[in-house]
């Protein structure tokens, strides 16, 4: 009961300073210098508990004020702190009542078995077409027995290709809005496609006789 209670007040804790604050963070990253890159990692890293800001949003400015290579180094290494701390929180706080739950649903012990085997690709599909939310992803693998470094790794790939396009838009947008806005509409046609790809997949799948 404690560890839920822990757990679920620092969650609430970040979201809340996110809030409270987004609007001087995102000043102080616009200044640029160290404070600005410790800053943006902070923000990034509370977006993954809560999109206070898109993130699109935010790794484009943080982006432009640094540069493309720059900005992905710091929104990725903010958003892998995130990641990690959500993940561990909800192992920490609801990992042993998640099992209890578990067990009384075969059904989600087949997903659960299902993950557990398969849990490097399932992570990286996940992280490079969203198909579920990034919270939610973080809060499950936290509450599975997906191991932590491959859930740390697979989630650290699969992120790189996102943060790289925003990033690199954030960086032109300056000097060339049309090719920033073309280069993230690019990106969204393909994800938007695989997306249809995969569900009419499933769906046929889902058709198919037991």
């Amino acid at each position: 009961m404690i560890k839920k209670v822990v757990s679920l007040l620092l969650i609430v804790l970040i979201i809340t300073f996110g809030i409270i604050n987004k609007d001087e963070l995102i000043h102080i990253i616009n200044e640029g210098g160290t404070v600005s890159i410790i800053v943006g990692m902070t923000l990034v890293a509370i977006t993954v508990f809560f999109p206070i800001i898109p993130f699109a949003i935010l790794a484009g400015i943080i982006g432009g004020v640094f540069g493309a290579v720059h900005g992905i180094f710091i929104s990725l290494s903010g958003a892998m702190f995130g990641t990690m701390l959500l993940f561990f929180l909800s192992r920490y706080g609801f990992k042993d009542w998640a099992q209890k739950k578990v067990k009384q649903y075969p059904k989600l012990q087949e997903y659960e078995s299902f993950l557990e085997r398969n849990s490097f690709m399932t992570v990286l599909f996940v992280r490079l077409v969203p198909v579920i939310p990034s919270p939610v992803v973080n809060i499950v693998g936290g509450l599975s027995k997906v191991k932590w470094f491959i859930f740390f790794l697979a989630s650290t790939i699969g992120k790189i290709p996102n943060i790289t396009v925003v990033s690199l838009a954030g960086a032109k947008f300056t000097e060339n809005k049309l090719f920033s806005f073309g280069l993230y509409g690019i990106y969204m046609v393909i994800i938007l496609l695989i997306n249809y790809w995969y569900i009419q997949r499933k769906m046929k799948n889902n058709q198919k006789p037991a």
